[in-house]
This record gives C-alpha cells, structure tokens and sequence, in this order.
C-alpha cells in the first residue's frame, strides 16, 4: 500500500468530517467549496503554517515532529487509536517492528487456557483479523471454525463473504465497520504487507459494503463492547466481550465473550457450551 496516498487520505477524510462551529471558529461565507475545514483553518488550530500542513496532507510526512503531529492531532480531535495510526503514517521511520513470522503461533500454554474456559467463547486474532485458536464454545457460538481452511479463517473474509454471518451478528454494520476499522490500523502499522495487501483487494472486488468502509479511512483499536447475536439454535442472545492483548506478542489477542449472570443469554450461552462439549465428545468417540 502507498504509504503517502494513505496519509493523505487519512487527514482529508478527518479534516472533513469537521466544521468550524465543531472547533470554535467563525464561518464566513454561506457557500464552502469543500465539506468541512478548510486547510487553513486546520493549519491555524495547529500552529502551524497552510504550506507546511499541506505539504503534509499531500502525503509528505518526512521530518514531521511528535510535537507537530501531536498538535494536527488535537485540532483534528483525533482519538488515541486515530493519533497512532496518524503517527505510523507519517513517522515509518520510528516506529518500526520486527518482521512477523510467515505462520502465526499460538503459544500451547495459550491453547489450553482457551479449553479451560470453555464455558464461555473465546478465541485469539492475530494480524489481518485472521483466528488462530478457539475454544469449543466458539465454535458452537460462531461456526464450526475446524471445518475451514485457514486461509478463511479470518473475520473480514467471513463477514463480507459469508451470508450467514450476515444473519449471525443482529448489527451486522457495527461488526463490519469495527473488522474494516482493525484492518486499516493494521494497513498503517504495515503497509508492505502482501497477504493485506491481498486480503483487502479480493474484498474490494467481492463486497460493495467493504470498499465503501475501506474508503472511510476510519480506524478503531480492538476493545471491548456488547454485541447480540441471532443463533439459530438459541435465538438471540446480548453478549459483551472484553480484548486483551497478549503482553509477549502485541499482535496477537484473547478475546472472550460472556453473558450477564442469570440472564436469558447466559441460560442460553450455557446450552451452547453444553452442545460444544457434547459435540466435542462425539467426534473424539467417532474418530477411535
């Protein structure tokens, strides 16, 4: 990916969403050319000169300061996940990482805490939203992830390409734009990437709803929230998640779903966990 296009993009599509009522300033004139601030009254919030911060809007970040970014920051009232992903696009240079492995590993420790929660769904992610381990219970709540290849086994290739995580996720949107949102923190932390690289192209082509999102240029860090699902054995049930980044690999994340005691999801969460396990024996009993 270019690197200069996408910082580009990433101030003009911030700056835009902006109004000068939003930043105090006054407006003049009942007709503005373009949506939102204008890059002079960008340049006036941050301190800085309009040549300067339209050099940098046109992709040319080299020899930008922290405290100048951190300054087109503020005025732009960019989040913290947006002020980082701002910083690894216009400052490669100081924030580069170690080369990922080609495969993706998931520690055995790891694996067998995933089993010994298996009362509740969880899985790890790792880079481009792909799955690298769960646990029965995800595989009850989400599909039989096994069955894939691994290839598919990534969030952004089942949500745009799957029908029926359509119908799984009740706000299928929010789901989408939080999957396209991750991808392009992990587009700015590694532009070079091919497999992104790829993996965005094919969804490009394959899905109207992820060129639209991609184009949006938002980008949002993996957190926690609540999310209803609509499970076609159990019927919907209201679950919150919590991510948790593993602290020897910062690529890699635990994320663990789970009901609110005595609530109808949990009633209906303990079935499916029950179903996981019971499913998980009939194939240990078919295999021997």
């Amino acid at each position: 990916m270019d690197r200069r296009a996408e910082l580009s993009e990433f101030l003009r599509t911030r700056r835009a969403r902006l109004t000068p009522e939003d930043v105090g300033l006054p407006r003049y004139g009942r007709q503005r050319r373009v949506p939102g601030l204008r890059r002079e009254e960008l340049a006036q919030l941050a301190g800085v000169s309009v040549a300067y911060y339209t050099r940098l809007e046109q992709g040319n970040g080299r020899n930008v300061s922290a405290e100048v970014l951190d300054a087109i920051a503020r005025a732009l009232r960019l989040t913290d996940a947006e002020h980082a992903h701002l910083t690894h696009l216009a400052r490669p240079a100081g924030h580069k990482k170690k080369a990922s492995p080609a495969r993706q590993q998931v520690r055995g420790a790891l694996r067998q805490l995933l089993d010994t929660v298996d009362t509740v769904p969880a899985y790890v992610t790792g880079r481009r939203a792909d799955i690298l381990a769960w646990n029965r219970t995800a595989s009850a709540l989400f599909g039989d992830w096994a069955e894939l290849a691994a290839q598919e086994r990534n969030w952004a290739r089942l949500i745009f390409l799957r029908p029926d995580y359509r119908e799984l996720f009740v706000d299928w949107g929010s789901k989408a734009a939080d999957v396209v949102s991750y991808l392009r923190m992990d587009a700015g932390c590694h532009p070079d990437d091919p497999k992104l690289s790829a993996l965005v192209g094919e969804l490009s082509v394959k899905s109207e709803e992820f060129r639209r999102l991609w184009a949006t240029h938002d980008v949002k860090e993996k957190g926690h929230g609540t999310k209803q699902i609509r499970h076609p054995l159990v019927g919907e049930l209201t679950l919150s998640y919590e991510t948790l980044r593993l602290p020897d690999d910062a690529e890699q994340s635990l994320v663990i779903y789970h009901a609110e005691p005595g609530s109808a999801s949990a009633e209906a969460l303990r079935l499916l966990a029950s179903w996981g396990t019971d499913a998980a024996h009939a194939g240990t009993s078919a295999e021997r």
